[in-house]
C-alpha cells in the first residue's frame, strides 16, 4: 500500500477514535495530552494501565 494512502487511512482513524470534527483538531489534542503527560512525567509522576482483570501495570511513556 502506498505511504500516501497509509496516511490518509491513519490520519481518518484518528479523527474518527478520538470523535475530533477534524485531523487539525484530532493533531492538537493529541499534542496537549503529549505535553500534559510529559509535564506529569517531569514531576516524577507514574502512569498505569488496568488490564480486563484489573490488574494494574507501570506504562513507562518516556525514557
Amino acid at each position: 500500500m502506498p505511504e500516501r494512502v497509509r496516511r490518509t487511512m491513519r490520519e481518518t482513524v484518528l479523527t474518527l477514535k478520538t470523535e475530533a470534527a477534524s485531523y487539525t483538531e484530532a493533531v492538537s489534542n493529541a499534542l496537549r495530552l503529549c505535553e500534559a503527560l510529559i509535564r506529569e512525567t517531569e514531576n516524577a509522576r507514574q502512569f498505569f494501565v488496568r488490564d480486563e482483570t484489573g490488574a494494574m501495570t507501570p506504562c513507562r511513556l518516556f525514557p
